[in-house]
């Protein structure tokens, strides 16, 4: 018989504990850094995240305290006291957007800008809902016939992805389309001083990406907006009529491609390229981005955009700060890693898990202009 050798029988447990340690160690250095939570009550409160977008607590139709919680990926309602009719306006608009809303403008958007002039508008969007209230979840995109930044824009176009108790967008029904690949009831009203076309989904939309011009085209056809207006927002968040805290956007991304030769649009070149390679498994897979920067100038504080198709869901990454762990990501430099210079490349990964057909993202955009894939 055999007999063990305590002394090394202690040794081999020391080395698998050190060997989980260093592990562990790993997980957690290679783990996107975590940020401090904003949180905001004021009435017209707001902040800038990811140095590239505006969270607005936007309470306007009731004077009870309403509050939300920032992260860099999104927001969460933590406090929506009071509540009113389901027949009139909601009380509030917490929401996060891109581009210009009463003078407040998101770092570095090219909006206003000329809807003949736009080639693509990608957005993308993960929210977290709730049963225990009256609310809609909503895109709402504004455009005017003046790339005015103040003030009330002559059309609203309303993007209903879900809704809770008996509330309705402004006006009437007037039919059904066929936008970006799903089906809609449409509604048509005003608001006094601007018309309200909206779009409602039969069932809850719980993430989604898009081109915001396929609802353009749409107002367009529709006598609402013609091609030499200006679109001044892309905006998302929540109606809430009564209650709402929980409510959150969990990740947001929104870019305006405009044409004339610029990088991405008709007669450019795309200034980005994007390699997305994988390796997958039942139920996991590695990404490895690698990000070419094609132009001729430096891309400072880069932030590639993508949305991750649906039952996908990050679990660990490395050389990148993410901004969620699935739907719309934002994926931004390191410290050292921060810049591309003209003809560099910079590369990051991350694991994860997915349910169902296993598919790559769709695109990427590179600081809001579109890249090439390959």
């Amino acid at each position: 018989m055999q007999l063990l050798n305590p002394h090394g029988r202690a040794r081999a447990l020391l080395g698998a504990l050190l060997t989980a340690l260093l592990a562990l160690t790993a997980l957690l250095a290679t783990a996107p850094p975590s940020h401090a939570d904003t949180t905001i009550c004021d009435q017209f409160g707001s902040t800038t995240i990811q140095g590239r977008y505006v969270v607005q607590n936007n309470r306007w139709g009731t004077s009870a305290t309403q509050c939300v919680s920032v992260n860099d990926s999104g927001f969460r309602i933590v406090q929506a006291d009071g509540s009113v009719p389901t027949n009139g306006g909601p009380k509030s608009y917490p929401s996060v957007f891109y581009g210009c809303h009463y003078t407040n403008c998101s770092p570095g958007t090219n909006l206003p800008a000329r809807l003949s002039s736009i080639s693509s508008a990608p957005t993308g969007i993960s929210y977290s809902y709730v049963n225990n209230a009256v609310y809609d979840a909503a895109y709402d995109i504004w455009l005017d016939p003046t790339p005015r930044t103040d003030g009330v824009n002559r059309t609203e176009i309303m993007v209903w992805l879900n809704h809770v108790g008996s509330v309705q967008p402004v006006g009437s029904q007037v039919g059904t389309a066929t936008v970006a690949g799903r089906s809609w009831q449409v509604w048509s009203g005003n608001n006094g001083s601007n018309d309200v076309l909206s779009f409602v989904a039969p069932s809850a939309i719980g993430s989604w990406s898009f081109d915001v011009m396929d609802f353009l085209r749409q107002a367009i056809s529709r006598g609402l907006a013609q091609n030499n207006w200006y679109l001044t927002s892309v905006q998302a968040g929540f109606e809430p009529w009564q209650n709402g805290v929980g409510l959150a956007v969990t990740s947001f991304s929104s870019s305006v491609n405009t044409g004339g030769g610029t990088p991405g649009g008709p007669g450019g070149s795309s200034a980005c390229k994007v390699a997305y390679g994988t390796n997958v498994w039942q139920g996991g897979f590695t990404a490895d981005v690698t990000v070419t920067n094609a132009g001729t100038s430096p891309v400072d504080n880069w932030k590639l955009g993508f949305t991750l198709p649906s039952g996908q869901r990050i679990t660990s990454a490395w050389s990148a700060d993410l901004s969620a762990s699935s739907g719309a990501m934002t994926a931004g430099g390191m410290a050292y890693n921060a810049t591309i210079p003209p003809g560099g490349q910079v590369s990051f990964g991350f694991q994860g898990t997915y349910d169902g057909a296993f598919s790559k993202p769709a695109g990427f955009t590179l600081n809001g202009t579109s890249c090439t894939t390959g």
